[in-house]
């Protein structure tokens, strides 16, 4: 039996680091390319030269890549907080009342996330155009808040049900009140999914690009919009753009593996200890 293991477990792991090369690649190259002179940018054969931080250079005197980052931080914490504020009280009703329709309701709310961005993002420029809104911090936070809240409602309405209603019962016959038990016994118990719901809404927005490049232009755009910068009828500024592109990346990635235990510990979540 072991040597029968053995010999499956070579062929496993080759093709394993075979899928992660090849995740991986992309990354590497655009680290690649983020370091090299302008005139070895078009040259994809030279993988052995003297590295260069230019672009990175370029990109932060040149580009305002801070006032994009900071855009890109106060989207990001106020979406968060309304998302998992509003989709947890939302949730909850969800996990604990009964209601008719409640899940062709349930599956409505879900297939928002569905929705591709491009099928809903000309009509959010037009209510913001016609409000005044577009370019504003305030147009990319609602919008985001239409995928972040369906998603919230499905990861934490799972949580809320995995708590034993015994508990909020026992609360009501100590006279708490319905919002004193879901403030005082259910979220304190719902942490772990808390944590990795608002994880996996950090990473949602700080990723998105389209709501991000149609509804901004210059005081609000986000850091993955910067791309476009690099855009242009004379060709495209590869070094740069992929200096812009690992600054970009890198936050997200090292967000990620601070993170990771926090994740899986909220995603193997139980009610019951």
């Amino acid at each position: 039996m072991n040597a029968n293991h053995s010999k499956l477990g070579f062929p496993r792991a080759a093709l394993l680091t075979i899928i992660c090369l090849v995740s991986v690649f992309p990354l590497l190259w655009m680290l690649l390319l983020s370091v090299k002179t302008k005139t070895l940018t078009y040259d994809p054969s030279t993988w052995f030269f003297i590295p260069t931080f230019e672009n990175y250079k370029a990109i932060f005197q040149e580009r305002d890549v801070i006032n994009y980052f900071k855009n890109s931080f106060i989207i990001i914490i106020f979406t968060t907080v309304i998302s998992i504020f509003i989709g947890s009280l939302a949730a909850y009703g969800f996990a604990r009342f009964n209601f008719k329709k409640k899940e062709n309701l349930a599956f409505w709310v879900l297939s928002m996330r569905m929705l591709p961005p491009m099928a809903s993002v000309i009509p959010f420029f037009i209510m913001a155009s016609l409000l005044g809104m577009l370019d504003t911090h305030l147009v990319l936070i609602i919008s985001y808040m239409l995928f972040n809240i369906p998603f919230t409602i499905w990861m934490m309405r799972g949580f809320f049900e995995e708590i034993p209603v015994a508990l909020e019962e026992a609360a009501f016959v100590d006279g708490a009140s319905r919002f004193q038990v879901f403030t005082r016994i259910i979220l304190p118990l719902a942490i772990p999914g808390l944590i990795a719901t608002a994880i996996f809404c950090i990473i949602n927005s700080w990723n998105e690009f389209v709501f991000a490049l149609f509804l901004t232009s210059a005081n609000a755009s986000t850091l993955p919009t910067t791309v476009t910068l690099f855009l242009s009828v004379s060709g495209v500024v590869w070094g740069e753009m992929s200096a812009i592109g690992v600054v970009t990346v890198l936050p997200v990635l090292i967000f990620a593996m601070i993170v990771q235990k926090y994740m899986i510990r909220g995603l193997t979540f139980g009610g019951v200890k």
